[in-house]
């Protein structure tokens, strides 16, 4: 037992530098979405800050390294997945457990298919059904407000705070962005073949 724990303890412990930035990032991320929030909009119409975007936080700023984490995955998830859920709960009103579990499974194929797999992109399919009043009236503009206008914040404190010291680097692809320079097919056989 006391040789797990200390394996267990080894394994997730990370030096103070990387807790800080850790922490930094994450504050400013959802900060920033917080105070658009609260300038903008009622204390009622919480509409910026979904609950899926704290989970997007602790893959951008806490394994910045994972596949998970980069902004083809962080924005093309939730968008996806976003898309998914204003869509069933559209064609299916009413049945709560039905829409539910039709937006989660749907938008994580979607995401498999589209490889933007982001796991909180799950809950960003689901908030679409299960949501306040307020945030299924949005319809499809859930979409660019509070999904893609979200994550493009949680993308921009990223990329600043997790490329200001020299001991992190975000995203792994500096060319992320030129998405029309990339050919999935060819690189998917060359690995895989």
């Amino acid at each position: 037992m006391r040789k797990a724990g200390l394996i267990i303890y080894h394994e997730t412990l990370i030096d103070l530098k990387e807790h800080i930035w850790t922490f930094i990032g994450a504050f400013f991320g959802i900060g920033a979405i917080g105070l658009l929030n609260s300038k903008f909009l009622p204390v009622s119409d919480n509409l910026f800050l979904i609950g899926s975007f704290g989970a997007s936080a602790v893959l951008v700023y806490g394994i910045i390294n994972s596949p998970l984490a980069q902004p083809r995955n962080l924005i093309g998830g939730h968008v996806v997945s976003a898309l998914v859920g204003v869509t069933v709960y559209k064609l299916v009103p009413g049945e709560i457990w039905l829409t539910a579990a039709l937006s989660v499974s749907l938008a994580i194929v979607m995401m498999q298919i589209t490889k933007t797999l982001h796991p909180p992109g799950g809950a960003t399919a689901l908030i679409a059904n299960i949501g306040t009043a307020k945030i299924k009236a949005l319809g499809y503009l859930y979409v660019l407000s509070p999904v893609l206008s979200g994550v493009l914040i949680l993308l921009l404190v990223a990329i600043v705070c997790n490329n200001a010291t020299s001991h992190r680097s975000y995203p792994r692809n500096k060319s992320w962005y030129k998405f029309w320079e990339r050919n999935y097919k060819v690189r998917y056989k060359r690995v895989h073949h």
